[in-house]
C-alpha cells in the first residue's frame, strides 16, 4: 500500500469520523432506530472500519 503524505488522514480515520457524524445526526431522531436498514448500515460500516483499521495496523507492524 502506498504511503500517504504526512498529515493526510487515513481512509479508515475518515470513514470512522463520517460514521460517528452520521450516528450523531441520526440519534437526534429516536424513531430512526426502528428501521432495520439503519442497524445493518451501522453494522456494515463498523465492520468495514474495523477491518480497514486492522489491515493498516498489520501494515504498520509488518
Amino acid at each position: 500500500m502506498p504511503q500517504l503524505p504526512s498529515g493526510t488522514p487515513r481512509p479508515t480515520s475518515v470513514m470512522a469520523r463520517l460514521t460517528l457524524s452520521a450516528l450523531e445526526r441520526a440519534s437526534q431522531d429516536p424513531a430512526i432506530w426502528r428501521q432495520p436498514d439503519v442497524h445493518r448500515a451501522v453494522l456494515v460500516t463498523g465492520l468495514t472500519v474495523l477491518v480497514s483499521a486492522l489491515a493498516q495496523l498489520q501494515d504498520d507492524l509488518g
